[in-house]
């Protein structure tokens, strides 16, 4: 509730209020435009085609031998067609060693008649799990693997492989692989 006093003063304030400023007029404001948004960073439409592409090229193609080893340090290779449970079953040791080849102390080009001849002959011998020890490559130039990567090459192309995967290292570990042949 107001006093009377207040209301004096507001009437007042408001009275000197429109004296001052009576004769004033009010602005024009010109009419408000709505911004647009900065725009994104440019983007190179051939680029995100390409990566499309590359997409769909690596979700739609069929591996062949060559492409279906996986990067990195493990040896790995399951044949087209196959369950990826084969390849677990091989790694976990479902299927008994029954022979093995030792490259030790060979050239590329031995290692590599070697591998063939020691495939036909497990293969004639009904052998269905072999392990090859290609060595780690320490006795090696740069003590660098020389066969361990033609290994896994040689042993893809052959059509008697389904699959093979690093050896457990009570078996040899990355010196070795574990080849799973057709029975």
């Amino acid at each position: 509730m107001k006093r009377p006093l207040d209301a004096r003063i507001d009437e007042d304030d408001a009275a000197l209020f429109r004296s001052a400023v009576g004769d004033a007029v009010p602005l024009r404001t010109p009419p408000r435009h709505a911004r647009a948004p900065a725009p994104g960073p440019a983007v190179a439409v051939q680029s995100l085609l390409d990566e499309h592409a590359a997409l769909r090229e690596s979700r739609d193609a069929s591996l062949g031998p060559e492409d279906a080893l996986e990067t990195g340090e493990e040896a790995v290779f399951l044949r087209d067609g196959l369950s990826r449970q084969v390849l677990r079953k091989l790694r976990r040791g479902h299927w008994v060693v029954q022979d093995q080849l030792d490259l030790h102390g060979m050239t590329r080009s031995e290692a590599r008649e070697a591998v063939a001849a020691f495939i036909r002959e497990a293969v004639r011998r009904a052998r269905r799990c072999v392990r090859i020890v290609h060595g780690k490559g320490l006795g090696s130039k740069n003590r660098e693997p020389v066969l361990k990567g033609k290994v896994r090459l040689w042993l893809a192309q052959r059509e008697e492989v389904l699959a093979f995967c690093q050896a457990p290292a009570a078996q040899g570990g990355s010196g070795a692989v574990l080849v799973l042949l057709k029975g």
